[in-house]
C-alpha cells in the first residue's frame, strides 16, 4: 500500500468491567511522607542573624513560647498530613484495575528463539483468546507456549485451535477460576469513542494505553510468520499499540472488550528506523472474533465465507478484477451461478464500494457463510448487478 505497510503488532523478543464468568458462556457474559528538610550551612551574617533571633526569643519569654507552640503545631501537621486520591470506577485507572487481572502475557518459544504477545480470558475455565501470529511459530515448530498471569503465576498452554485467515487462536490453561472479560458489541462503537488497550508491548506486561476509535471498517491485510495473510475489517485506534500488544484486548469505557489488538502501521522502507507506535493501530472487531472463537472452541477450527472467485493482484485499476489466468471462477460456485465471468471487475459488494482486491476479500470475510449479498461489477462498458449466496471456503 505504497508508503504504508501493515505489520502484526505482536512478536517481540521477551523482555524483562471484569465479569467472573463462573462457567457461563463467555459471550453472555497513599500516604505521603515529606522528605526531610535539607541541612543548611550558615556563615557570616546569616549565622549572626540566627544567634540574634535566639537571643530575642529568650528575652521575649512568653512570645517565644507562643512561637514554639506555633512551630510545633505546624510541624505536627506536616507529619500527619495524608494524601488520598479518589478515582471513579469508570475512570481509565478504574477500568484498568478491573481489566488487568484478565489480561495475560504469552511466550511462544521455538528452537530459534520466540515471540511475545498478549491474550485475555474469555471463559473462567482458562480459555484464552489471542492472535494466531503470536503462537503460530511455536505451533509449526513444535515449540512451547507459556501463559503468564498478572499475579506472577505461569502455566503451560494447550492450543485449542487457530485460524490464519482471521488471525485468531484459542489457548487453554489449567485453571478453574479465571476472571473472564465481559464481551462488548463492536457494531455499536463509534468513531471518537474512548478506548483502552492493555497488553505486553515490547515484553512489558500490564501496560495500559488509551485513545479513541479513529476509524471503522478499515481494510487491513497483515502477513503471518508462515506467509499466510490475514484479512481484517478493522477498528482503527490512536491508542499506542506496539509489538507485543497483539492478542490483547481493546476495551470500551465500560471495560468490555470491543476488539483484539492485532496490527500496527509502519512507515515502510523509507522510514526503516520507525518501528514503534505512530498512532495507527488496528484491532479485530470482537463481533467477528467471537464468531471465530466459538467455532474454534466447538470444532478446533473456523470456516470463512467465499464467493468463488480468484482476483488479479496485479490489477491497478479501481475495483477487484476476476483473474483470467487459471480458474478465475470456481465451477459451480456462487459467482459462477450468479453469472460472473473471468475479467469482470467487481466495484461494489453488498452496498460497499470496492476499490482494491484486498477490500473485496475483507468485505467477504466480514460476512457469514450463507449470507445472501448483491454484487455490482463492470463487464466492458456495462455495469451489471447480481446476487449470490456465500459458501464456506476450504
Amino acid at each position: 500500500m505504497s508508503e504504508e505497510e501493515i505489520t502484526p503488532a505482536a512478536s517481540t523478543e521477551p523482555a524483562a468491567p471484569v465479569v467472573p464468568a463462573a462457567n457461563q458462556p463467555w459471550w453472555l457474559s497513599a500516604t505521603e511522607t515529606p522528605a526531610p528538610a535539607p541541612k543548611s550551612r550558615f556563615s557570616g551574617s546569616g549565622a549572626i542573624g540566627i544567634r540574634l533571633a535566639l537571643v530575642m526569643a529568650l528575652v521575649a519569654g512568653g512570645a517565644g513560647a507562643v512561637v514554639d507552640r506555633l512551630f510545633s503545631m505546624h510541624n505536627s501537621n506536616l507529619v500527619s498530613t495524608h494524601s488520598s486520591i479518589q478515582r471513579a470506577p469508570d475512570s481509565i485507572a478504574g477500568i484498568a484495575a478491573r481489566v488487568l487481572p484478565s489480561v495475560v502475557s504469552i511466550d511462544a518459544q521455538t528452537s530459534s528463539g520466540g515471540d511475545t504477545g498478549s491474550g485475555f480470558f474469555i471463559q473462567s475455565d482458562g480459555t484464552i483468546l489471542t492472535n494466531n501470529h503470536v503462537i503460530e511459530g511455536a505451533v509449526t515448530s513444535n515449540g512451547e507456549i507459556t501463559v503468564n498471569l498478572q499475579n506472577g503465576k505461569s502455566y503451560p498452554a494447550k492450543l485449542v485451535g487457530r485460524d490464519a485467515s482471521y488471525d485468531l487462536a484459542v489457548l487453554k490453561i489449567d485453571v478453574t477460576d479465571a476472571p473472564a472479560l465481559q464481551i462488548g458489541n463492536s457494531d455499536s462503537i463509534q468513531v471518537g469513542d474512548t478506548v483502552i488497550a492493555i497488553g505486553s508491548p515490547l515484553g512489558l506486561a500490564g501496560t495500559v494505553t488509551s485513545g479513541i476509535i479513529s476509524a471503522k471498517d478499515r481494510p487491513v491485510t497483515s502477513g503471518g510468520g508462515t506467509g499466510e495473510n490475514s484479512f481484517i475489517n478493522a477498528l482503527q485506534t490512536d491508542a499506542a499499540i506496539n509489538p507485543g500488544n497483539s492478542g490483547g484486548p481493546l476495551v470500551d469505557v465500560n471495560g468490555a472488550v470491543i476488539g483484539v489488538n492485532s496490527a500496527i502501521a509502519s512507515l515502510g522502507s523509507n522510514y526503516a528506523s520507525q518501528t514503534g507506535s505512530i498512532g495507527l493501530g488496528f484491532a479485530i472487531p470482537i463481533n467477528q472474533a467471537k464468531k471465530t472463537a466459538e467455532q474454534i472452541i466447538k470444532t478446533g477450527k473456523a470456516t470463512y465465507p467465499i464467493m468463488g472467485v480468484s482476483v488479479d493482484l496485479a490489477f491497478t485499476g479501481t475495483g477487484a478484477r476476476i483473474t483470467s489466468r487459471g480458474t478465475g471462477i470456481l465451477a459451480g460456485g456462487p459467482a459462477a451461478k450468479a453469472g460472473l465471468r473471468a475479467g469482470d471487475i467487481i466495484i461494489e459488494f453488498d452496498g460497499k464500494a470496492i476499490t482494491t482486491s484486498d477490500e473485496l476479500v475483507v468485505a467477504i470475510r466480514s460476512h457469514n457463510v450463507g449470507d445472501r449479498v448483491t454484487v455490482k461489477f463492470m463487464r466492458g462498458s456495462s455495469t451489471l448487478t447480481s446476487s449470490l449466496t456465500l459458501i464456506a471456503g476450504k
